[in-house]
């Protein structure tokens, strides 16, 4: 399958040096590119895009926004959004996987990572760097404006809380199951029911989840 990706980018030359290493892929085309993140939602609409590279900071309508409105569009339901920033301090990357993208990529990550990130989120997976992902929770979890998460994992087994603790340290399905004793094949049932009961949309916001419900505690290794 090839997979379409919509570059959102207001630098003009950002967006073509990522199209030129998009197109290099085999597996990839580019359908759009955007200039603000209100034209992002435009062109996933409309060029019927697999994956969207989301700049955070747009003029006219962000990237946080913009991730919002697609992820709460049943019409693109199927549609992933791997967010782009300048820094991996940007606490601004907390509520992007909150609003629903699928993970985020530093803009000088190395090209082949970068195709990479695409082909794994466009799979179905979240791409988080287990590292900076936990310093960045952990830092908004302690500013006065954090507030608390307003489900708490109560409706959650006691397995199903063992994997959301270890989705939320960056293990895959692979590693969980060999963590927890566990085939692959049951490990990534858990997670699905974990995602179901939660009404998360992808690992991403288990792992947004585990840090708001204290299931797992800023600074945990």
């Amino acid at each position: 399958m090839t997979v379409r990706v919509l570059l959102a980018d207001d630098q003009t030359l950002v967006r073509e040096a990522f199209a030129m290493l998009v197109e290099s892929a085999p597996d990839m085309e580019v359908v759009g590119q955007a200039a603000t993140g209100r034209q992002a939602v435009e062109l996933a609409r409309t060029e019927r895009a697999d994956l969207v590279v989301m700049d955070i900071r747009m003029p006219d309508f962000d990237g946080i926004g913009a991730t919002r409105l697609i992820a709460a569009d049943d019409d693109l339901a199927g549609v992933k959004v791997l967010v782009l920033t300048t820094y991996d301090t940007d606490e601004n990357i907390v509520d992007a996987l909150r609003a629903g993208a699928s993970g985020f990529l530093v803009k000088d990550t190395r090209p082949a990572e970068l195709l990479d990130a695409i082909r794994t989120v466009a799979a179905g997976e979240a791409l988080l760097s287990p590292g900076p992902t936990a310093r960045l929770i952990a830092r908004f979890l302690r500013s006065p404006e954090a507030a608390p998460a307003t489900a708490g994992p109560d409706c959650l087994s006691e397995r199903e809380r063992e994997v959301l603790t270890l989705v939320a340290r960056g293990l895959n399905n692979t590693e969980i199951a060999e963590t927890l004793g566990l085939s692959p094949l049951t490990a990534k049932t858990h997670v699905s029911r974990t995602m179901g009961k939660l009404g998360a949309r992808d690992r991403a916001q288990l792992v947004v989840f585990a840090y708001e419900s204290g299931l797992v505690a800023p600074g945990a290794g």
